[in-house]
């Protein structure tokens, strides 16, 4: 099964929060996830926020070195666009979501703005 994690998930990771930490941690022993840069983005300016530069840029180059880093092209960009329209979300969530379909991948996440029972992308509720 192809799997995608949001920034929700990667933060409850590095956070050591239960039960997404160790779900995160199990996935990321078998394989490599596909994760959005604009999801990695989110993850650097949250972790930058609460403890500086230097952590944020460690924790990016540690997640990125065991995941899947997805740059998103034009169609990737225009499909985020598309559930933003169509959900109230942020538009970094949107990124995540639209990976997870581009890719026919299951998000993992425990963000309730994505765990939508009418979603197109298939989720894995973390909480």
């Amino acid at each position: 099964m192809k799997v995608a994690l949001d920034s929700w998930a990667i933060l409850r990771f590095l956070e050591g929060q239960e039960p997404a930490a160790s779900a995160v941690a199990g996935l990321l022993e078998a394989q490599k996830p596909l994760v959005s840069w604009i999801n990695l983005g989110e993850v650097f300016y949250i972790t930058r926020r609460r403890t500086g530069e230097k952590d944020a840029l460690a924790a990016i180059r540690d997640i990125e070195g065991v995941v899947l880093a997805d740059l998103p092209n034009s169609d990737r960009i225009l499909g985020a666009a598309r559930i933003k329209a169509d959900h109230p979300m942020a538009y970094a969530d949107a990124f995540a979501a639209a990976t997870a379909v581009s890719h026919g991948a299951t998000l993992w996440t425990g963000d309730p703005e994505l765990l939508l029972p009418d979603a197109s992308w298939a989720w894995r509720d973390l909480r």
